[in-house]
């Protein structure tokens, strides 16, 4: 796991403590192991109803499917991610399976899917970076995705490398934010 320098102010779990977003990667292939265990901590998230609207599409580097996915990036986000192992793009179904109507709760439980994804990604050394610098529009054309589908965001993932194989202006962002207070977002009653 990834040793950081942030400081909880309750106690928490490392492993969530820890998880962060690097962008240094190393160009090298993960195994499909690693992957498949990516989606399969996905797979296992809470969900309204245990509707699971979640959908992954990805593009391992060094196939075919590769230019997509890659394409689809924005200018910024293609000059680190060229060295990423996976890229992908995550989908959440807009009606709820079972009753076929609108579904509130659609994003939300993707979420929670992406979520576990990363911190699986995070326990196995890896690099995986959630990005929103793409185009969402060419996204769902390109990839077939249907109307009943929203496109929420992309991924990257990969082996570590040192912040060195970054460009000078990313070395200085390759660093742990810190998160703003409980008490700025959590509030007992009403809204405040």
């Amino acid at each position: 796991m990834f040793e950081t320098s942030r400081k909880p102010d309750h106690s928490i779990q490392p492993l969530i403590l820890n998880r962060w977003s690097p962008r240094a990667m190393s160009g090298e292939a993960i195994s499909g192991e690693d992957l498949m265990a990516l989606f399969e901590a996905a797979r296992w998230a809470p969900s309204s109803y245990n509707n699971q609207p979640w959908r992954f599409l990805y593009a391992k580097r060094d196939t075919s499917h590769w230019p997509l996915f890659f394409h689809l990036l924005v200018d910024f986000n293609q000059g680190w991610c060229d060295k990423a192992a996976v890229l992908g793009v995550i989908l959440s179904e807009k009606i709820f399976e079972k009753t076929k109507k609108p579904s509130v709760t659609h994003a939300l439980d993707t979420g929670a899917a992406w979520e576990n994804l990363s911190l699986e990604g995070c326990a196995r050394h890896l690099v995986v970076h959630g990005m929103q610098g793409f185009d969402y529009k060419q996204a769902k054309e390109v990839l077939n995705v249907p109307d009943t589908y929203e496109v929420l965001a992309m991924f990257a993932v990969g082996k570590r490398a040192p912040r060195e194989a970054l460009s000078e202006e990313l070395q200085v962002k390759e660093a742990p934010s810190g998160r703003k207070k409980v008490a700025e977002f959590a509030f007992e009653g009403k809204f405040k």
